[in-house]
């Protein structure tokens, strides 16, 4: 049983420092904990496991980023991850909002053999229901043509193309404002001295903080 949890727990960093990399080379271990919500000696601890494991490199005073290898595993997960929380939302009707956690759960538990009968099933989906890119078997990620909320201007809009990097809270206070993926979002205003952001959505207007509009990921 310890086992299976070191390697849970070995899987939940790559994926997530996988997750993190996307807006810089390496990531802070600093922002890798909060972002797991554990503490930082907890995930020094475990970076220096996975780096003598060969899974990543650290770099003093910047921070860990995955080496081929690492990156592959990651991505392994990420793959049943995503065709998990298809299969959720599509085969059981599950809110769009919970299957993230759903999914968290279920991503350690696939032979691959299943995960690709799973892929057939689904008819090989290219996107999660939350519109991030779901890897190939192959370890291929499709690129996002699309741009972070927060460096739009005001009067600019576009139609909502993903939700990056996803956590329940945010994806529930998101469908309460039903701001999903597909729907189309324009800014309307940015307060002044870093303040929140003013959008409207189906109609309706909403203001979000910065740090939830970073998530929020559109294509004109």
């Amino acid at each position: 049983m310890r086992h299976e949890s070191f390697n849970e727990s070995v899987e939940m960093y790559l994926k997530t420092i996988n997750e993190l990399m996307i807006d810089t080379d390496t990531v802070p271990i600093s922002a890798l904990a909060k972002r797991l919500g554990v503490t930082s000696v907890s995930a020094t601890e475990m970076v220096h496991k996975l780096q003598d494991q060969g899974l990543l490199e650290h770099e003093s005073y910047k921070g860990v980023l995955l080496t081929k290898d690492g990156r592959k595993q990651a991505l392994r997960v990420l793959r049943n991850h995503r065709l998990w929380e298809c299969f959720l939302v599509r085969q059981l009707n599950q809110p769009w909002e919970r299957v993230h956690d759903l999914a968290c759960r279920m991503e350690h538990v696939l032979d691959p053999e299943v995960v690709e009968a799973l892929a057939v099933y689904l008819n090989h989906p290219e996107t999660c229901p939350h519109g991030n890119p779901i890897p190939t078997v192959d370890g291929e990620v499709m690129p996002a043509n699309s741009i972070p909320l927060n460096e739009l201007k005001p009067g600019e809009g576009g139609v909502i193309m993903s939700i990056h990097p996803e956590s329940t809270l945010l994806l529930k206070y998101l469908a309460e404002r039903n701001i999903k993926s597909g729907r189309y979002i324009l800014l309307e205003d940015i307060a002044p001295l870093n303040g929140p952001f003013t959008i409207s959505c189906d109609s309706q207007t909403y203001v979000l903080g910065r740090e939830i509009a970073a998530h929020i990921f559109v294509a004109s």
